[in-house]
């Protein structure tokens, strides 16, 4: 039993904790795509969940670094091997960002040498590209530079990809996609983005 399990057992007492394990380890690619909320809060319960499995975790987020999101300080107060990069100038041509498009690709192509080098470093279980099928849909990076990075991936690293408007070549090399679709938004009846739901 581990450190972990014994403090688990602690806690809650009424449990009997079972870990269970593969008998093939396989690192997935996973893309989460869709117009609606809640792709880069489904990957960050990815991170939560390496975490508890003492992964070394990076995220690096494409579009986000101009508006503090909570997940900025969220990762910094758990004990846990996470690096989050906003590496993004905000949402390229809306809500008045005034960035030009050319400076949103140098971002994003920096991010990308980001990703790259950590991808291929052998050093991570998880690895989450926040908001990079939007870069694609926006020109801000090439798709023939997400493929590279999918398949420059070692064998048993987990690479999440997010952001509306995956691409097919994208979403064809994925082992797990989910498409988050929109049913109702607050934004829509008025109510502005809240902390802690929205960022």
């Amino acid at each position: 039993m581990t450190d972990f399990d014994r403090k688990l057992n602690r806690l809650y007492p009424q449990l009997e904790v079972t870990r269970i394990d593969p008998r093939k380890r396989v690192g997935l690619v996973v893309v989460l795509t869709g117009y609606g909320k809640g792709k880069t809060s489904s990957a960050l319960g990815m991170v939560l969940r390496a975490c508890g499995h003492g992964m070394k975790v990076c995220m690096i987020q494409f579009m986000k670094g101009d508006i503090f999101t909570g997940e900025w300080e969220a990762v910094k107060k758990m004990a846990c091997d996470v690096e989050l990069i906003p590496s993004g100038m905000g949402f390229c041509g809306i809500q008045g960002n005034p960035f030009t498009h050319a400076q949103h690709r140098e971002a994003a192509q920096r991010a990308i040498v980001l990703a790259r080098q950590r991808i291929t470093s052998g050093e991570y279980g998880l690895i989450v590209l926040d908001e990079i099928n939007n870069a694609v849909h926006l020109n801000l990076v090439d798709q023939a530079q997400v493929i590279d990075l999918i398949e420059s991936k070692p064998p048993l690293l987990h690479l999440v990809l997010t952001g509306r408007d995956a691409t097919p070549e994208t979403i064809a090399r994925a082992d797990t996609v989910s498409e988050v679709k929109e049913i109702a938004h607050a934004y829509r009846k008025g109510i502005e983005p809240q902390p802690g739901i929205d960022f």
